[in-house]
């Protein structure tokens, strides 16, 4: 399910974000590790873009990298996130966006040997998401 597109000003995210979810979000920063609220939740439930409420992952595909973020092995929906190259930090990287808003959520790797079903790790930083619960 594709969420609709949300194009906001600066001005408008700022007056909607904190300035710490502003900077990771809209600027591309990254939270400490070890910090964010869901790095080691169990909790049942989707977990939404912050800025725009749009389905990014569910906890069926969250698990336990012990690597300071939350990671996931797979997006709830292919067409949630968008992938792009970034070259910055002089490594090459795979940037992790919402696709409906196009925030900065983190980035994804491969090959790192995790056991799950992709071999894929979506290194998403907390203060990007917001938990629904399941009820």
């Amino acid at each position: 399910m594709t969420s609709p597109k949300v194009a906001l000003t600066d001005d408008e995210w700022r007056a909607k974000l904190t300035p710490e979810e502003f900077a990771v979000l809209r600027r591309g920063g990254t939270e400490p590790p070890n910090i964010g609220e869901y790095t080691n939740t169990t909790t049942e439930g989707v977990y939404e873009c912050r800025a725009c409420g749009a389905e990014l992952f569910r906890s069926t595909e969250k698990f336990p990298s012990h690597c300071g973020w939350p990671s996931f092995f797979d997006p709830a929906d292919s067409d949630a996130v968008i992938l792009r190259p970034d070259d910055s930090l002089g490594m090459r990287r795979t940037e992790v966006l919402c696709a409906a808003c196009h925030s900065h959520l983190g980035h994804v790797f491969e090959g790192e040997g995790y056991p799950t079903p992709t071999d894929q790790r979506y290194c998403i930083n907390s203060i990007c998401l917001r938990l629904v619960p399941s009820s």
